[in-house]
């Protein structure tokens, strides 16, 4: 088994799916405007400059979970995946990915941002295996915490690792693309790393290394 692992935001998608489901909470009054956006703008762009600290940033972002119920959450879900996911959806995504699945590899996203965004997106995209990190889920509502180590930075590694003990797999082979900086520790442990519109400090690093770089954009 060949594993083609895939970061999901800015990578398989034109954009930033964390980031724009704050952006929809506030277009859609479902948060205080001012304060969320100014909030979720100021940790995505701690996160591009590598400066996230991210159990503060997941605390945010998994607050409006843990107070409003599942039905409601699941319905506005269904609203942003139609109104901000579907038109980040890029063709050349696609077709790698169809790409991957006639050579008969197994997909999978690894991706920093919770499983409750990012499960309908990998259902669209036709990915079965997901590593995100896990909003905790207790009788029937969300908590606001987290359940394991987040898929963020080394903790992709960790989360990777674990899912390939559980499945008695390895990374031979194995197939990594990623925008972001952030992936080094995971782009690293794999043979065939690949820079996807990357950020500067990445693509500065994956020329430095010889590894591919590309575009699913345009």
């Amino acid at each position: 088994m060949t594993l083609a692992i895939f970061d999901l935001d800015n990578t398989l998608l034109a954009g930033d799916s964390d980031h724009a489901w704050g952006e929809f909470l506030v277009e859609e009054g479902f948060v205080d405007a001012r304060s969320y956006s100014e909030a979720n703008d100021r940790f995505y762009q701690d996160y591009l400059n590598g400066e996230m600290d991210y159990m503060k940033y997941i605390t945010f972002a998994l607050e409006p979970l843990s107070v409003n119920s599942v039905d409601t959450l699941k319905a506005w879900r269904a609203s942003f995946m139609e109104k901000k996911v579907r038109p980040m959806l890029l063709e050349k995504a696609d077709a790698l990915l169809n790409h991957h699945r006639d050579q008969g590899h197994t997909l999978m996203i690894i991706t920093a941002t919770n499983r409750f965004v990012t499960e309908p997106i990998a259902e669209v995209l036709g990915i079965e295996h997901l590593i995100a990190t896990e909003p905790e889920m207790l009788d029937g509502r969300y908590t606001g915490g987290i359940v394991g180590t987040p898929s963020f930075q080394d903790g992709k590694v960790t989360r990777l690792n674990e899912w390939l003990d559980t499945h008695r797999k390895n990374l031979e082979g194995a197939w990594f693309y990623s925008d972001s900086h952030n992936d080094l520790p995971l782009l690293k442990q794999v043979d065939n790393p690949v820079a996807v519109d990357p950020d500067p400090k990445l693509e500065a690093y994956a020329t430095s290394q010889g590894w591919d770089v590309i575009s699913l954009r345009g």
